[in-house]
């Protein structure tokens, strides 16, 4: 095993998978449980190991509508461990993000999970972006951003040698990871705890149990029924949803409020071919632009060595849509019919038609991939892989760009709590944001 870390240097780990926890050898359905936890990304796992690790003695079980863990936004991500530059000094986001880069830093190392510290540089591209790259600068120092550094022209060449700017903010606290390998290693602490994974499990009704567990002296102690979708059923004391992609809907079985809504945005990425992978050595991203709503193109390396160009973000026809022509009538009635987005939409006209013009024609996002790295040409690419972003969007059309808990009242309210959104980058702060999730079940419910 070799592991290299400083600098701009990989850390290389060569140590085997850990075995995934997407095989149940007893469903126990229609048993009862203190704690049930709707939806296995990479928010639902972090947190219900960090429940499970907490309170020992409780049981507790996790329902996954795939078959297999992680499948979706956890694992359709970039794979950045992002360092906390781009969130106002002293929100929850930097917080989280701060904390839950190092966090991850330290449980990878800790597993055996392999990861780079390949570093990123923001780039200005001219004078006019140069403002902006500085209050990042400064928003990153107030974060408390480890090693960040402003970088002049000649200093971007000699970490990005085909990279061309006129000013960049480095930071070489910026790794890569799988990130899906990451939640299924939580998945496995989860269950080695003692906690119960059942998958298969699309969860359509959260209410009251009708009856008390058949046999049981203990009455209605487990009073909430969670029914699934195949007629199972598994009772419980409390229940906590991370549906990400599904969070608003589970919100409305339970008797929640309706919003935020989530609405999905595909994000289509291009490939760059293998014998050219030399020009890109790290992480290469935009100066955000207030005007318009996403991050735009940046330069990605990969765990298995590919390296994605982009994403675009255009609206998905479908909520676990990651081909162009996916298409679900119910999600895309939803969308549509929905006012924030469509308020959404008339704010972003000129943006939104752009994405989607990138998103046929790959040479316009070849276009801006040229920006930075004027080498890179049409014939250089592939179309690669898409993710799906659950976008939480109020009614007046804005994006939601914190965490939304929700809860009720009565008999099934008092005793759930929706994760209704958990903003990017909530891979790299998952570890962090399972600490305060588990903080805020503890505060709401009697475990």
């Amino acid at each position: 095993m070799i592991r290299l870390l400083g600098g701009a240097t990989a850390a290389l780990i060569g140590a085997a998978k850990p075995k995934l926890p997407t095989s149940i050898t007893a469903r126990r359905l229609h048993s009862s449980y203190d704690v049930a936890v709707v939806g296995a990304g990479i928010v639902g796992l972090a947190t219900a190991r960090e429940l499970i690790l907490r309170h020992p003695s409780l049981s507790f079980v996790l329902l996954e509508k795939e078959k297999e863990l992680s499948l979706h936004q956890s694992g359709h991500n970039s794979g950045v461990i992002h360092s906390g530059i781009y969130y106002t000094p002293g929100s929850l986001k930097a917080r989280l993000c701060v904390r839950g880069a190092t966090l991850a830093y330290e449980y990878c190392d800790r597993k055996g999970l392999p990861y780079k510290r390949c570093g990123k540089l923001i780039v200005a591209v001219d004078q006019e972006e140069v403002p902006r790259l500085k209050a990042l600068y400064e928003r990153g120092l107030k974060n408390n951003v480890r090693d960040l550094s402003i970088l002049d022209a000649k200093g971007i060449r000699e970490r990005e040698p085909f990279c061309r700017g006129v000013m960049a903010l480095d930071s070489p606290y910026t790794g890569i990871v799988d990130w899906r390998q990451v939640a299924l290693s939580y998945g496995a602490d989860f269950q080695e705890a003692g906690g119960t994974v059942v998958t298969d499990y699309e969860v359509n009704d959260i209410a009251v149990a009708s009856e008390s567990v058949t046999g049981s002296e203990e009455g209605l102690k487990y009073p909430i029924s969670i029914r699934a979708k195949k007629g199972e059923e598994v009772r419980c004391r409390y229940v906590l949803t991370c549906g990400g992609l599904h969070s608003d809907r589970l919100s409305q079985i339970s008797g929640c409020s309706a919003e935020p809504r989530i609405v999905p945005f595909r994000g289509d990425y291009l490939v760059l071919k293998p014998d050219k992978h030399y020009l890109v050595k790290g992480n290469i991203y935009p100066v955000p632009d207030p005007r318009f709503p996403f991050l735009g193109v940046h330069f990605t390396p990969r765990m298995d060595g590919s390296i994605w160009l982009g994403p675009n973000a255009v609206l998905a026809f479908k909520r676990e849509g990651y081909k162009l022509f996916d298409f679900n009538l119910r999600d895309f009635g939803d969308a549509l019919s929905f006012r924030g987005l469509q308020k959404l939409v008339l704010k972003n006209v000129r943006y939104g038609l752009g994405e989607m013009y990138r998103g046929v024609f790959i040479g316009a996002q070849v276009k801006l991939l040229q920006r930075y790295i004027p080498e890179i040409s049409l014939s250089d690419v592939l179309r690669g892989p898409a993710g799906v972003r659950a976008q939480a969007l109020d009614r007046d059309g804005n994006l939601v760009d914190d965490f939304v808990f929700d809860g009720g009242v009565g008999a099934v309210g008092s005793r759930v709590l929706h994760v209704r959104n958990a903003p990017s980058p909530a891979a790299t702060s998952s570890l962090a944001i399972g600490e305060m999730i588990a903080d805020e079940v503890e505060g709401r419910f009697d475990l």
